[in-house]
């Protein structure tokens, strides 16, 4: 008896000639096949929403998010994980990345990581608390890595996310809750980041940006906690900051200077009246929420 076959590793009719195709139909062929991601991913929306409310309620508590994964689920993973901070203005341990091979699987592949149980639990072990949340990323949902991952946070009294293309997987039924963007067979057998990956992106950027709306980190549609490290997001914050507390960019530019760069302060300065310390600690009680003083 042979094992079952993940969605995600079977051969896509469609496709069937890939290498037979001229370069523009298999262009083509590639950018279409990707349209699926998308819908597989709206149809998650109330999953997702789920998601995003159990992991804000954790981290407004003082928990964290890890996520967990291997290979491209790993990476792509890693890279959600890292934009928080800048984007966000986040600790760097409120989102952690848990890819299995390390850092070196960042950038090569690490033979028989996802295949390692024991490093996913110990994993978990080292760093997860019962007020954390872990989501783990598998498109086919067998990674031995995640799997164990999600079963020891689960023990360890934290909330458990699966997001993998196999309802059925070991993954899926191993989590408090499952989000699964069905996308099926790969253009290319197996090459799951191709689609699978797209879709587990789309999943990611949704669930870690929602959170840090409901956690006060964007007012309106704005990035009001933007870290400005270069020139680029320098101006991104004097514009910011011209628009919200309607100064002129002279202006704007003395206010962020008093605030040490921040977004929020600065407005709040500008708009209530404040001093610097005001208007940090008027924030600190109000966890954050711009949209509330304003």
């Amino acid at each position: 008896m042979t094992d079952r076959l993940p969605p995600t590793e079977a051969e896509n009719p469609q496709s069937a000639g890939l290498d037979l195709l001229s370069t523009s139909a298999l262009v083509e062929l590639l950018i279409a096949d990707q349209r699926t991601a998308i819908d597989a991913v709206l149809a998650q929306a109330p999953a997702i929403a789920a998601a995003v409310d159990e992991i804000a309620r954790r981290l407004r508590r003082g928990g964290r998010l890890h996520y967990v994964g291997a290979g491209s689920s790993g990476r792509i993973a890693t890279l959600d994980a890292s934009e928080m901070p800048p984007t966000f203005g986040t600790p760097p341990e409120m989102v952690q990345a848990h890819i299995a091979g390390g850092t070196t699987a960042l950038v090569r592949a690490v033979e028989g990581a996802e295949d390692d149980a024991t490093a996913g639990n110990d994993a978990m072990l080292e760093c997860v608390r019962p007020e954390d949340a872990v989501l783990g990323v598998s498109a086919s949902g067998t990674a031995a890595f995640v799997v164990a991952a999600i079963v020891r946070a689960k023990t360890l009294g934290a909330y458990t996310i699966a997001l993998t293309g196999d309802a059925d997987s070991v993954l899926a039924y191993a989590a408090e809750l499952k989000i699964v963007p069905p996308t099926g067979a790969e253009a290319l057998a197996g090459s799951t980041r191709l689609k699978a990956g797209t879709a587990q992106k789309v999943a990611l950027n949704a669930i870690s940006t929602a959170v840090m709306v409901r956690l006060g980190k964007v007012y309106d549609n704005l990035m009001v906690d933007v870290v400005a490290n270069n020139r680029k997001l320098r101006g991104r914050a004097r514009r910011l900051v011209v628009r919200l507390a309607q100064v002129n960019e002279a202006r704007a530019d003395e206010l962020l200077a008093k605030a040490g760069g921040s977004v929020k302060i600065a407005v709040l300065m500008q708009r209530r009246s404040l001093n610097a310390a005001q208007a940090r600690a008027l924030l600190e009680q109000n966890n954050g929420m711009l949209r509330q003083l304003l």
